[in-house]
């Protein structure tokens, strides 16, 4: 366009274009707007991914001070603690280069808020940037990202084995429209609204709160998938029973408690030897005579180291007098609250002179077959008078366990399709005895990570999945979902049970 000769319309137009140059460099409220739903709808994503790991990290200190999974759990623990110190260490260097975004673009308190000038083009190039006045943060913060992935895939050969390809914090490097590469500071806070950064720095603690729950979930899942070798081996002795009237048969089997067939066990019992399947032996013998007796077992068996080891054990067990009674349980040697325990109560002197007698629970039924009902945790003794003469059994009184909550093969980490194939959850006993069912009654569930832009609530009232379906079905790989404050009914009432969380790949 020819500028006018004239002086004074000269001026007018070059006015027009200052003003529309300056028009073309404000930034819209509803773009400002917009960043403030983004960065608010990150900050409670943040807040909830934060409580999923604490769900993780108290599960993972519960097992690591478990005996059972002690071993195993201190170890992954102690990988997902160096992933939380990382994680928290990085979060809080974000967090202080908010501040120091907010300084740059005159923050100052006015009535008790935090004010500064929102659509600031020039304060997160400066701070980030290396022109006039710039603190060029942006190399030194890209750095820092490129460490902090470092560090968490080098906390275990495992995690970085895992994580190599698919950690949240993925260490690509920033390219535009046409494929290009660009400088970091330049794709991210090159002329860019002061808002707009602190939704960008935002944007980066998410990912490495994603980043600090895949590894955490990682290190739960992987207690229960730890190898355990034969390091140490017991010998384990049972018998049929341990109080016997004369004629009857006593059986006492042996064998090593962790068993490998390098370990080629050779077991002798009562000085005989015996025959050995899959590490075990059985000795069987017709009792006799009155009062406390004694078998010995020896158990010869290689290490793992090849050296020969023996261990020996002694087998003790009483044999009655005529006119005695003996007690047993059908399935266990312990009596659980809220169900019938059923037990057989021998005598031999004929039930019109035998009496039964319970503490510490209720007992019902008549003849040899009896129903124990318990109530408390502790102690309970069945006494047994017969023929005059009375012997007391006492039992240890226990609480059902906890069932495991599951869904679709109950495994930690799971393959989407499987996921959203699922329309059922459940309340497993794992390794109990008893022909008991639990019903899911009750359970908070959050969805978080991919495909969750900011943290979705859902709630179940029952073993159906029908309630949270849609969002299910939003779910992809690299998604992560906690179920929460699960409750479930069982035949000893309603109870509250451990949080799972899975991580769909």
């Amino acid at each position: 366009m020819a500028l006018p000769k004239e002086p004074r319309q000269k001026m007018i137009n070059l006015m027009y274009l200052v003003l529309t140059a300056l028009l073309a460099l404000n930034v819209s409220s509803e773009i400002l707007n917009a960043f403030k739903v983004v960065t608010t709808s990150l900050d409670n994503s943040n807040g909830n991914i934060s409580k999923a790991n604490d769900v993780l990290y108290k599960s993972l200190a519960e097992k690591a001070n478990d005996p059972k999974t002690a071993e195993k759990a201190t170890i992954w623990n102690n990988n997902a603690q160096k992933a939380k110190t990382l994680s928290d260490a990085f979060s809080t260097y974000i967090e202080d280069l908010k501040k120091q975004l907010k300084t740059e673009a005159g923050s100052k308190i006015v009535e008790g808020k935090d004010v500064f000038k929102e659509d600031d083009l020039e304060a997160a190039t400066r701070l980030f940037g290396n022109g006039p006045g710039g603190k060029n943060l942006g190399p030194q913060f890209e750095q820092k990202l490129k460490d902090y992935r470092a560090a968490m895939l080098a906390i275990s050969p495992e995690i970085g084995k895992e994580f190599e390809n698919s950690l949240s914090v993925d260490g690509k490097p920033a390219t535009g429209q046409d494929g290009t590469v660009k400088p970091f500071t330049e794709a991210y806070f090159h002329m860019v609204p002061t808002l707009a950064g602190l939704t960008l720095l935002s944007k980066f603690q998410n990912n490495v709160k994603n980043s600090e729950n895949q590894v955490t979930t990682f290190c739960h899942n992987q207690i229960g998938q730890v190898v355990v070798h034969m390091d140490q081996v017991g010998v384990l002795v049972g018998q049929s029973s341990n109080y016997l009237m004369p004629g009857q048969e006593l059986t006492v089997t042996a064998g090593v408690g962790a068993y490998s067939s390098a370990a080629k066990p050779s077991i002798s019992i009562g000085g005989s030897s015996v025959a050995v399947t899959a590490g075990q032996g059985s000795y069987k013998k017709i009792v006799g005579g009155a009062g406390e007796q004694s078998i010995g077992v020896s158990v010869t068996f290689t290490d793992e180291n090849g050296k020969p080891q023996t261990r020996t054990e002694t087998v003790k067990y009483t044999v009655g007098t005529p006119g005695g009674a003996a007690v047993m349980l059908d399935k266990m040697n312990v009596f659980y609250i809220g169900v019938d325990n059923p037990v057989t109560i021998g005598s031999s002197t004929g039930w019109d002179k035998t009496t039964v007698s319970m503490s510490g629970g209720t007992i019902s039924g008549s003849g040899s077959n009896r129903t124990v009902r318990v109530s408390a945790i502790g102690a309970a003794n069945i006494t047994v008078s017969a023929d005059g003469k009375s012997s007391s059994f006492p039992f240890r009184v226990k609480r059902i366990p906890d069932p495991s909550f599951k869904v679709g093969s109950g495994k930690g980490r799971m393959a989407t399709v499987e996921f959203k194939g699922q329309q059922f959850c459940r309340a497993d006993l794992l390794g109990f005895d008893f022909d008991l069912r639990y019903t899911v009654v009750s359970a908070t569930v959050y969805f978080f990570g991919a495909g969750f832009p900011s943290a979705a609530t859902g709630s179940i009232t029952s073993n159906s999945l029908g309630s949270i379906s849609s969002l299910m079905q939003r779910c992809m790989p690299g998604s992560s979902i906690a179920f929460t404050n699960i409750k479930v009914s069982g035949p000893d009432g309603t109870r509250s049970i451990d949080d799972a969380v899975i991580q769909l790949y």
